[in-house]
């Protein structure tokens, strides 16, 4: 446990966590976003992103290819994160 490094928190991004919370999204969602920023993109924060150009292709009439190439863009992502999930549970299982 020595080894664990602790991010300390600004307010705003304590309010933006808590804002987040308050509009549904889970808590894990929000240590992924608050552990990876500045470093790289966490997946949450791109499945997000995506599902927002959805909706805007949406709105704007764009061609179904172009959709259902987002939405393998969706799915690539939330298997990604499926996959991660299930190796940190298999690490935490081994570690106890």
């Amino acid at each position: 446990m020595s080894d664990v490094k602790r991010k300390v928190l600004n307010a705003k991004q304590k309010l933006e966590i808590l804002q987040k919370l308050d509009n549904g999204v889970s808590a894990s969602t929000n240590a992924d976003d608050v552990l990876n920023e500045g470093n790289t993109i966490s997946h949450s924060a791109a499945l997000r992103s995506v599902e927002t150009l959805l909706d805007y292709m949406g709105q704007r009439g764009f061609d179904y290819g172009d959709i259902t190439a987002v939405c393998k863009i969706c799915a690539d992502i939330r298997q990604e994160m499926n996959k991660q999930q299930k190796q940190r549970r298999i690490a935490d299982f081994l570690k106890k």
